[in-house]
């Protein structure tokens, strides 16, 4: 069970519109070993916004 911890992390993802909304999720290190960029919703300037992975 601890291995699987370390393979996939709790990352946050903060918003790129500087509102400081936050995703948090888990991602496989394997897979993805650069930070993430996805494009989800900002609920605080009402739209689709990139998010990236903070460390």
């Amino acid at each position: 069970m601890a291995q699987s911890n370390r393979l996939r992390p709790i990352v946050r993802l903060r918003s790129t519109a500087a509102t400081g909304y936050t995703y948090v999720t888990r991602k496989n290190r394997r897979t993805t070993p650069d930070r993430l960029v996805l494009r989800k919703y900002d609920p605080v300037v009402r739209e689709h916004v990139e998010f990236r992975e903070e460390r």
